[in-house]
């Protein structure tokens, strides 16, 4: 369910630079790609499961588990592109956020001009994270390219990413996986599919089905 903020000028300006941005057309030289995390408890079997007989199709495992810590996944989504990159961390800390952001801006969107990044508004997600993990000099020159796209508080609904995390989770990570070594393989395979089938998500709500269903719950300017 979509947890709705109070719809306050800031939060329709924003949410209307974003609808205006997913209304564009696919562009290789200005990707839009929206990013965000996942925290994921690793759970291993307390007892070995029975496998699957003739009798019964599915295999049975003990109720009991065992806990083997979180883990936290990044997720990079280019809509219309129908790409994705998902990374495995230990943690979700700025440093881990800001060599993910390296790492696409150097690697799979090198040679993009201009590359448009939708986030939350995670206190790890603004340009002094990048500052206190690079240092200024080293920041602007690998932020140069990039213009940040923030959701309105409380408007996770907003960042495509989230629709793509969902995917993932039903698809991926509906089982117990005991170790970060199995869950990035598993992940890799999974993403690697989606790719090769350039997945997209079609994003249908426009600024207009937002004034029509919105609308009365917005909050004058005047009285922000």
């Amino acid at each position: 369910m979509w947890c709705i903020g109070v719809l306050t000028e800031e939060y329709r300006q924003r949410m209307y630079a974003l609808l205006e941005l997913y209304a564009r057309p696919l562009s290789k030289t200005e990707p839009v790609i929206c990013i965000d995390e996942k925290s994921l408890q690793l759970i291993a079997h307390s007892r070995a499961a029975l496998a699957m007989t003739a009798a019964h199709g599915a295999t049975k495992q003990d109720y009991e588990y065992v806990r083997n810590g979180t883990t936290n996944l990044f997720v990079a989504v280019e809509p219309k592109g129908g790409q994705r990159i998902v990374e495995v961390t230990e943690q979700r800390g700025k440093i881990d956020f800001v060599a993910f952001v390296g790492d696409l801006l150097t690697h799979a969107y090198a040679k993009a001009r201009r590359v448009h990044l939708v986030l939350d508004n995670l206190n790890t997600h603004f340009k002094k994270s990048f500052e206190d993990v690079l240092g200024k000099r080293a920041a602007a020159k690998l932020l140069r390219r990039v213009h940040f796209h923030y959701t309105p508080k409380h408007a996770s609904w907003l960042n495509m990413a989230e629709i793509e995390i969902g995917i993932l989770s039903r698809q991926c990570l509906d089982r117990r996986i005991p170790s970060r070594q199995l869950l990035q393989s598993e992940v890799n395979a999974w993403q690697e599919a989606r790719n090769d089938q350039e997945r997209t998500i079609q994003w249908k709500f426009t600024r207009q089905d937002a004034d029509q269903k919105l609308g009365r719950h917005y909050v004058s300017q005047l009285a922000c």
